[in-house]
């Protein structure tokens, strides 16, 4: 499969009702004969097209680290435990390629935890005697882009400061968002 970031130039409706779509990319590796396979290609192509996002910079993600390290001692819980609460309260539901949100269901007496750590508890029913728990899942903070770890960490300045933790102020918050768009533009 080949993934690449691109720039869509133009789109033509044709006479049938189809859409000619014209993009440009940078990429230079391309052998002849990857491009060719592309052009026989007996079934047609797959083509996915969407917003391109950068992955969350490592600035955005030691700052987010280091606030839900205040929070935990502030709360006195442990760390892991505060950046699950932290990414369950403000985090990106995790989606499907069509956009449906993940839920999945499972026995109650199971400890989901013990499964995947970011599922939030939404509801029970019972389906055939058995008593069925489902929880929605949450993607990984790994896994964010900028604009949901931006997302992220607004919710979490947020709970430090209502702690009484200093966080960078409104200006320094606004440069550090300002960088990861720049970043963003530039990839």
């Amino acid at each position: 499969m080949l993934s690449f970031k691109c720039e869509l130039k133009d789109v033509v409706k044709t006479f049938s009702g189809g859409h000619i779509f014209t993009i440009s990319t940078d990429i230079k590796n391309l052998s002849e004969e990857e491009i060719n396979t592309l052009k026989m290609a007996k079934n047609g192509l797959k083509c996915d097209l969407s917003i391109w996002r950068n992955k969350r910079s490592i600035d955005a993600n030691a700052y987010f680290h280091v606030l839900v390290n205040q929070i935990a001692r502030e709360m006195n819980i442990k760390d892991s435990e505060c950046k699950i609460k932290m990414n369950l309260e403000y985090g990106t539901v995790a989606t499907d390629k069509k956009g449906n949100k993940v839920v999945i269901k499972m026995p109650s007496d199971v400890d989901i935890t013990e499964f995947y750590d970011y599922a939030k508890w939404i509801g029970e029913k019972e389906e055939k005697g058995l008593k069925l728990s489902y929880y929605m899942l949450y993607k990984q903070t790994h896994t964010l882009d900028s604009k949901e770890m931006s997302k992220l960490i607004d919710g979490v300045v947020q709970e430090a400061k209502n702690l009484g933790i200093q966080t960078l102020d409104d200006l320094e918050l606004q440069c550090l968002i300002k960088r990861w768009e720049e970043n963003e533009t530039k990839k």
